[in-house]
Parts: structure tokens; sequence; C-alpha cells
């Protein structure tokens, strides 16, 4: 019996403390870690390194926030309850199916990179951060692209990420926890959608080249008009040009060709008043009317032809009249002009005498 009461006081002993042990055990059991694999243990002088923050419970409540570097803690009594990383977390979105606002399916997954700002509230404030901040970035993606159109998801990534941070941020204040900044990494799109939209890419491209080709066209119209335009006026200007320069050239050859006729009948005027100078212009006559008989009937049919046409003799005499008479005149008009001299009148000349009574006959 003693035996018995003696094996079961030691059972019970045992019982007793391996519930102590496992108690302890409970108690120094390390607790669920978000960022890291494993806490450390307090064993009373503790390094912290930089760039975490170590929070720390003593009997079970918060009691403070390790800095990086020494620290010291009461063994059994303080316990590091959750390490946080002050560094930026990368956390992939998984791919999810969102639906634009014009009822397109679109398989998008994208990149969140975050920060810890405050160790106490992204310890305390939610469970697990990682798995709140993700959900609430596929949430918010599937309400941003509902807001957009299909076209607009692929102009404006920018803008719909910037729209996702902010509204991560809005909620994930009380989390101590801040979004840097969201990037999607790819948008898939259904098969028959993407076959439209490169049907409708080509079919811009080919209206952007008609376009372009009626443009130069238009263009080489009007500058083929403006060259034909520019080719008339310089025309016009040369024609102008050439008609006031002929009108000239025949102006100042009139002008050469009267001075030469009077400069002619100047020295034609001289020579007539020197000495046998009526001679001389009987020969002239002379050859003049045996040259106009001799282009008789070349230019036309039609003759005129005086009744003595053979008799040339007769026909300088009368030629020789009617210059000796129109000289005469000239010379009376002259003396008329002219103050009367003392000479006394002189008996005519045997020529005038001729030529009168030539102009008689």
């Amino acid at each position: 019996m003693l035996a018995r009461a003696a094996g079961r006081a030691g059972a019970g002993l045992g019982l007793l403390q391996r519930s102590h042990q496992l108690k302890r055990a409970a108690w120094l059991a390390p607790a669920p870690h978000r960022w890291n694999s494993s806490l450390p243990m307090n064993i009373g002088v503790l390094f912290v390194p930089q760039q975490e923050a170590w929070v720390v419970e003593r009997m079970g409540k918060f009691h403070r926030i390790l800095e990086p570097g020494l620290n010291f803690l009461i063994p059994l009594l303080d316990r590091i309850r959750y390490v946080q990383s002050l560094k930026e977390i990368v956390i992939n979105v998984p791919e999810q199916s969102a639906v634009t606002l014009d009822n397109v399916t679109l398989q998008i997954d994208g990149v969140l990179y975050l920060r810890v700002m405050d160790p106490y509230k992204a310890s305390y404030g939610v469970e697990d951060p990682e798995y709140a901040v993700t959900q609430l970035a596929q949430t918010t993606m599937r309400s941003e692209l509902g807001k957009l159109s299909l076209d607009r998801v692929f102009r404006e990534r920018e803008s719909l990420n910037a729209n996702i941070v902010d509204a991560i941020n809005q909620a994930s204040d009380c989390w101590g926890i801040r979004c840097l900044r969201y990037e999607i990494k790819d948008i898939h799109v259904p098969p028959r959608v993407k076959e439209s939209m490169q049907m409708q890419v080509e079919a811009e491209r080919r209206k952007r080249a008609t376009v372009l080709e009626s443009e130069g066209t238009r263009e080489s119209a009007i500058n083929v008009a403006e060259g034909q335009k520019q080719a008339q006026i310089l025309a016009s200007e040369a024609e102008k040009a050439e008609q006031i320069n002929k009108a000239a050239g025949e102006a100042n050859a009139m002008l050469v060709k009267a001075r030469a006729k009077a400069e002619a009948i100047q020295l034609l005027a001289a020579a007539l008043a020197q000495q046998h100078g009526s001679a001389a212009a009987s020969l002239s006559v002379a050859e003049q009317y045996v040259n106009a008989f001799s282009n008789l009937a070349k230019d036309s049919n039609t003759l005129l032809l005086p009744s003595n046409t053979g008799d040339v003799t007769n026909m300088v005499a009368q030629a020789l009249a009617i210059y000796t008479t129109l000289t005469k005149q000239q010379t009376v008009k002259t003396q008329d002009e002219a103050p009367p001299a003392c000479e006394e009148p002189q008996p005519p000349t045997t020529e005038v005498l001729k030529a009168e009574q030539a102009g008689s006959s």
C-alpha cells in the first residue's frame, strides 16, 4: 500500500513538474513573428541591430521598444514579443481578376512597397500586417479599375498606382504602416479583346497613313499652285519689262533716225547752196526717177503712169522747177523778214528763167 501511495505521489509530483515545465515553456516560447523567422531570447543583455525595433512586454503588458544598440532587460519578467523591421519591405500582390468600366475582365498583379513607421501600432494594431495590406491593395485595385475603361487603364497606369497608394495609406495609418509606392507588373487581357485591340490599332495606323497621304497631296497641290502663280507673276513682270525696254529702244531709234535725217537734210541743204548744186540735184532726181520705174509692177498689178513716161528730161525739168519755186519762196520770205538792203536788184539767172518756162509750159 505504502509503495502504491508512494508511486502515486511520485506520479503526481511528476505530473506537477511536467505541468510547470509546460507552463514555463509556454511562457518562454517566442510569439508569432511576421517579418523574421524567430524571436531573440531574453538573457538580460541584448544587442539590437540597426533598422530593427524590438517590442518588449513585461508580465504580458507592453513595456517599451528597444532601440538599436545595447539594452538591458530583466529575465523572466521581460519578454521580447515582436521584432519589427524598419527597412522598406517588398510584397508581391498575387494576380487577381478585375472588371473595368466597359465590362472587360482583366488579370492584374503588382508589387507593393511598405515601411513600418510606428512599431507599436504595427505590433498591436493588426494581427498580420502583410496579409492585411495585401488584401487592401487587391480590393483597392478592383475598386479603382472599376472606375476606368479599358483604354484608360493602359493610359493612366501612373494615376492608377497613385490612387491605390493613397487609398492604402488612408486605411493603414492606424496600423503604423506607410505604403511608399505601388506598381502594376502585368495586365493580361482576354484573347478576343486583345485581337480587337490589335485590329483597332491597325485601323488607327491605316487612318493615320491615309490622313498623312492626303495632307501630303494637299500640300503638293498647294505648292504647285503657288509655283504656277509665282511663274505667271514673273512672266508678266518679264513681259512688262520687255515691252518697256522695247518701247524705250524704239523711241531711242526714232530719235536717232530723226537726228540723222535732220543732219542729212542740213548737209543736203548746204550742198545745194554750193556751186553746181542744182546740177547734182537734177542728177539725183533722174536716178530716183529711173529707179522708181524699175520697181513698177513688183508689189501689185495696179499701175498709175504719167502720159509722157518716156520723156525723162521733161520730168526732171518739172521736178527742178518745183524745187526752184520752193527755194525762191523761201528766199523771198527770208528777205521780207530781213531789213531792207541798199543793193540794186540783180537780173534772174538762166536756170531760174528755164525753170519758169518749164513751169508755164
